[in-house]
């Protein structure tokens, strides 16, 4: 009798479930119709967009923005190995990095605990500033024009350690460590072999936070970026929509060449430009979402 009152109370009414249905087909339209806004307008034909502005429907449609983009197909696709190298090399060093820095965190029987915690709240209330960090980047590190200065300012993210460390406590039991310690692992041994494969969720969760910070950074080749051969997908968007821009602002080329200015895409070049950018982490995506859910809010339960 118990039984049938709970499942009775876990019910909702018919109502109730056409109204949540209805709920949620409408948050799914709110965050797939812009999307579907941004490619729309991609390929609308400027005077549509001067005439009619965005719409669903464009009057006129044109493949002068992806045209313009890809005349110099080569300096895209340079950006496009940079931006996936960054990012691959970036989420592996940066997801296993944070895995030692909270895996240690987590274990009530070491030592220095409390000092690492605390070290690590402190770099979230206060840092040096950029011009520091440009200083030690590039006078002490010598990593200027390089690679590395790209990966190592995003590689410790201290509110996802701490995500993480929290999903080693509620997860990863005492005396599962215990017991292999017992059978003779070590503690590499165990952070390999047991810790990694039961923090899946929380792993795919922090490599999908990585991937993005990785591939949306161009803040970073602003500062110390000189080659145009090393500029990730980010930095060189923002560059091609700056020359534009400038082509539209100087008053000198406008009377020039008044028909160049007409026919120069602007706001198409914008949306061609984003759905270039966020192409590739619309297809990682799916692979972590099923981890995704799962290890953030496991990893939030305790503080």
């Amino acid at each position: 009798m118990e039984v049938r009152v709970s499942r009775r109370e876990n019910r909702i009414s018919p109502l109730s479930n056409v109204l949540l249905n209805t709920l949620f087909v409408l948050f799914s339209l709110a965050c797939v119709l812009p999307v579907l806004l941004v490619i729309i307008v991609s390929f609308t034909h400027n005077d549509s967009l001067i005439d009619n502005g965005y719409s669903f429907f464009p009057s006129r449609w044109s493949s002068v923005a992806y045209d313009t983009l890809f005349e110099d197909f080569n300096t895209i696709a340079s950006a496009y190995r940079v931006s996936i190298g960054i990012t691959v090399g970036g989420t592996l060093a940066s997801v296993l990095l944070m895995a030692l820095y909270a895996y240690p965190l987590s274990r009530r029987d070491y030592p220095l605990r409390t000092f690492f915690t605390f070290f690590l709240f402190f770099t979230m209330l206060f840092n040096g500033g950029m011009v520091s960090r440009y200083i030690v980047y590039t006078q002490m590190l010598s990593l200027k024009d390089s690679y590395l200065a790209l990966i190592l300012p995003l590689l410790i993210a201290p509110f996802n350690v701490i995500i993480m460390r929290t999903f080693f406590q509620t997860t990863i039991h005492p005396a599962l460590i215990e017991s292999a310690r017992i059978d003779g692992a070590g503690e590499m041994l165990i952070f390999i072999r047991i810790v990694l494969p039961l923090s899946l969720p929380v792993m795919a969760t922090m490599a999908l936070f990585s991937t993005i910070a990785y591939w949306n950074d161009w803040f970073n080749a602003l500062l110390y970026i000189d080659t145009e051969a090393k500029y990730p997908m980010q930095f060189l968007m923002m560059r091609v929509l700056n020359d534009v821009q400038y082509v539209r602002d100087n008053m000198s080329l406008s009377l020039q060449n008044p028909e160049l200015l007409r026919n120069l895409p602007n706001e198409s070049l914008q949306m061609a430009l984003a759905v270039i950018g966020m192409g590739p982490i619309l297809i990682v995506y799916p692979f972590f979402q099923k981890y995704f859910v799962k290890g953030l809010t496991v990893g939030a339960v305790k503080g």
